[in-house]
This record gives C-alpha cells, structure tokens and sequence, in this order.
C-alpha cells in the first residue's frame, strides 16, 4: 500500500480537488489519502476559537459563516449537493469551564473534517471506491490539547484492524493533524502534522512509500520565494531531511521522518502541479549533498541569561534552565553557551513570555524579538562572508560545514 499527504494549498480550490483525483486514479488499489484543512481554513477557525474566547459572538458568527460558504461554494463547484452529499455542521460552541487549548482543539478540527468530507464524496461520485476515516477515533494521543501526543501502540493496533478487514474500498481519505482522546475529546499534533499523521499511517500498515505532495518541484536547496535559482535535490538520507526539518526547512515537518526512518519506507516529496515529475525522494542511504542549503526560520526570539551572582553557568544551572524550557513547550533552534551567559534562539510562540518571568525569577534576562535565523549547510567562507554584509547579525555559530546567524530582521 502506499500514502498519499496534500496540504490545504493543493486542494484550497476546485481545480485542486479535481487534480488530487487524477493522481488518485493513477495510484492503483490500496491508497490512504492524508489530507489538511482546505486553503487558509485552519487560520480562519483561529480566529473564530480567538472571538467565542473573548465572547465576540458577532466576529465569532461571521468568521464562522465565512468558513461555511467557501466549502459550501467549492463543494457545489465540484457538483455536490450541500446537506445531501455533504452535511455541514452547525456552529461550534465554545466552554468556558475548559481551557482555551481544549477549545481550540475542538473547532480546529472542524477544518479537516469538512475537507475530508467533500474530498471522499467527490472521489466516491467520481467512480473511485473511496471510504472515509474518522481520524479522531482512530488516532489515539493524550489529552496534551494543541500539541497531543500520539499512543503509537493502541492507535496502531485500531488502523490497522481497519484497513485489513476484508471488502474495504482501495482507497481510504482521513485526516491530517488531527486525533483524539480515549473520552472523545479531539486533539491537534501541532500545526503542520498532517505530515506526521501521514508518516505514521505508512509505519502503522507497513507502506510500500509516502508521498507529500507540495507546490514545489520537490526539496529545494532554499525557499523559492527568498532565494532565486535553487537547486532540487533529487536524494537525501533520513538523517539529513532530519537536520534540515529541525534547521525550520518548510518542506517537511520535523516530526515526520523517525516513523519512516524505523521502518525503512521512503518518502517522496513530488509537485502537485505535476505528477509524473520524479521529485526527490528521502531514503537511508544517499549521495552527500553537494550544493550549499540555506534555511530560513523566521519570527524567533533570541534569550541571553546569566547568574544574578555573576557565578558560572555551571551543569546544574543548565538543568535547570531546559527544565524551564521544556514545561513551556519552547522549540529551541539554537544553544550557545560562554562560561558565565547561556542563548538560546526559540520560536516564538505564546509560551515564551511566561518562560521568560519564570527564568527572571534565578537569571537575569536579555531577549530579543523579530529575529531570523539562517542555517547555511554546506557554507564556505565566501558564502558566509556574503550572508553577513549589510546584516544585523546579534549572534552567529560555526561549525565544520554549518553556519548558524541570528539576524535582526
């Protein structure tokens, strides 16, 4: 069997659902297909969980409606009948007994849902025997809202007594990102985790390959839209898609390679506008990469501490510090360290100002927001010597082949 992941730009319009069923159709029997919320779906029911929070029922109604009528139209574009191929629900209700993460969680989803839903009808109306997976009770995490964390055995054990039942339909569309608890709660896996959702649906039934279908050509030595005249590569191994997703590379989510990496399934990253193309593929063993890689990760925060005593930073301080760090769920990108400052460059999210009082409260505290960093692998000193002039560079780190600059945007 194979996996097939397209993310909400692939199937963000008509035009894009109606090409999802060709490479369908060029797929053989024996397919699941992973797919996100439609277009900027998941952006727009933020913003609908962000009103019900603040008891905006008016924005809350609007946004909600706005979500409503883009899948009403497309589904009608596709030659869906609304409330008869597909029912669509009412409006969420938001508890405010429950945390907003919990909230968060349950609206979210709705993005995933609908566009699971319009895709398996269409695919079903199309001639294709196509059944629909409930992802949320089949994928089963914690209860750790927005970022759950995934039971690997009893949600095995679940898939893949459904996908070996005899007469299932060849092909199976379900749900990216999305999971659920063993009270019915649904969960998220962190924004961009339908990668990982299709990874582990090709660990759990033993894939012959996954395939991350994207609007590039296939893993590029640089974002395209930052850098003129990238290179595709064509072949890496697990552990350099691993260095790059980390580094913050777009094109594959961090998470999604140690399932595969286990089990020795190759993963494809191929064009959506293109599917003959060959793409690149990620796999054990490969050829060394030997073009410069330039990986930008944007909206960082650059944290300096140092002992209020002017004492060492010594390995119990250190302990300390990552134990801050990790029960904020901060994503570190970078750790430098002197005898006497510790830096660290995280994402920033709405976990890092209360890391921040808490660090404040044995360190003393310098950060910076609105930073960049770039990860050139593969630099030379001609290359870095060319990244660095006219910058604002607050911190820089080099290693053999790899340079690391904070840069103020």
């Amino acid at each position: 069997m194979k996996v097939y992941k397209f993310g909400g730009a692939s199937v963000k319009d008509a035009s894009g659902v109606r090409n999802l069923k060709e490479i369908v159709a060029c797929a053989g029997d024996d397919l699941m297909v992973v797919i996100s919320a439609m277009g900027k779906t998941t952006n727009a029911l933020e913003r609908v969980v962000a009103a019900l929070a603040q008891k905006d029922e008016a924005t809350a109604d609007n946004e909600w409606l706005a979500v409503l009528d883009y899948h009403v139209h497309l589904a009608m574009e596709l030659g869906l009948k609304p409330n008869e191929d597909i029912r669509f629900p009412m409006m969420p209700e938001y508890d405010h007994t429950c945390s907003y993460d919990q909230n968060y969680d349950q609206i979210v989803s709705q993005g995933e849902i609908l566009s699971t839903q319009i895709v398996a009808v269409y695919l079903l109306k199309s001639g294709i025997r196509t059944e629909w997976w409930n992802m949320p009770k089949l994928l089963r995490t914690d209860n750790t809202f927005r970022e759950a964390q995934v039971d690997m055995l009893a949600s095995a054990q679940v898939i893949r007594a459904g996908w070996d039942r005899p007469n299932r339909p060849s092909v199976v569309v379900t749900q990216g990102f999305i999971g659920g608890t063993v009270d019915g709660l649904r969960t998220t896996l962190g924004r961009e985790g339908s990668d990982y959702t299709a990874a582990l649906m090709g660990n759990f039934l033993d894939a012959e390959s996954v395939t991350i279908w994207k609007d590039v050509p296939g893993i590029l030595n640089a974002d395209p839209r930052l850098v003129t005249n990238t290179i595709k590569i064509d072949r890496l191994t697990y552990y350099d898609a691993v260095e790059l997703a980390y580094s913050g590379a777009q094109v594959i989510h961090p998470k999604t390679i140690r399932p595969l990496e286990n089990k020795k399934i190759p993963l494809y990253v191929k064009p959506f506008g293109d599917h003959t193309a060959p793409g690149s593929v990620i796999a054990a063993e490969a050829e060394p990469i030997n073009v410069p890689v330039y990986i930008w990760r944007a909206n960082q925060v650059l944290i300096t501490l140092r002992a209020k005593d002017f004492s060492f930073v010594l390995e119990e301080s250190l302990s300390h510090i990552f134990d801050i760090i990790h029960r904020n769920r901060l994503k570190v990108s970078l750790i430098q360290s002197s005898a006497v400052t510790i830096s660290v460059c995280v994402d920033n999210t709405r976990f890092v100002k209360p890391a921040i009082e808490q660090l404040q409260e044995a360190y003393r505290v310098v950060w910076n927001e609105g930073l960049s960093l770039l990860t050139i692998r593969g630099t030379t000193p001609e290359i870095l010597k060319k990244e660095q002039d006219g910058r604002d560079i607050l911190l820089s780190q080099l290693t053999r082949r790899t340079a690391k600059l904070v840069i103020k945007d």
